[in-house]
């Protein structure tokens, strides 16, 4: 028997926090339906800006928390996630996809 286990990270986002007034569904109810899936619940606005970055920055974490503990493998590629080499001290990766533009410094 094999068990796989997933690393995948979902988060649930309830758009539009600033329209609290024309609300369909309560914080509660949203913050129960992702626990009892096991998704990431957060409200926001990209009006006020509200919650947006949190959005990705708690996804990245979590991302790294996977690898960390080795829930994800950075080998496999069905991971989805791929490693990619530093850059070199003080500049930029060499990539042969984007040529250079011409008198432009990029």
């Amino acid at each position: 028997m094999c068990v796989c286990v997933r690393a995948q990270v979902i988060i649930l986002i309830g758009n539009k926090a600033d329209l609290e007034a024309q609300r369909d569904v309560t914080y509660e109810e949203a913050k129960q339906f992702a626990e009892e899936n096991g998704l990431l619940f957060l409200e926001a606005s990209a009006k006020t800006g509200e919650n947006v970055e949190e959005a990705f920055l708690e996804a990245a974490k979590r991302i790294y928390q996977n690898i960390q503990d080795g829930s994800l493998d950075l080998n496999a590629a069905e991971s989805g996630v791929q490693h990619k080499p530093s850059a070199p001290q003080g500049g930029r990766l060499n990539t042969d996809s984007q040529p250079a533009k011409e008198g432009c410094s990029c």
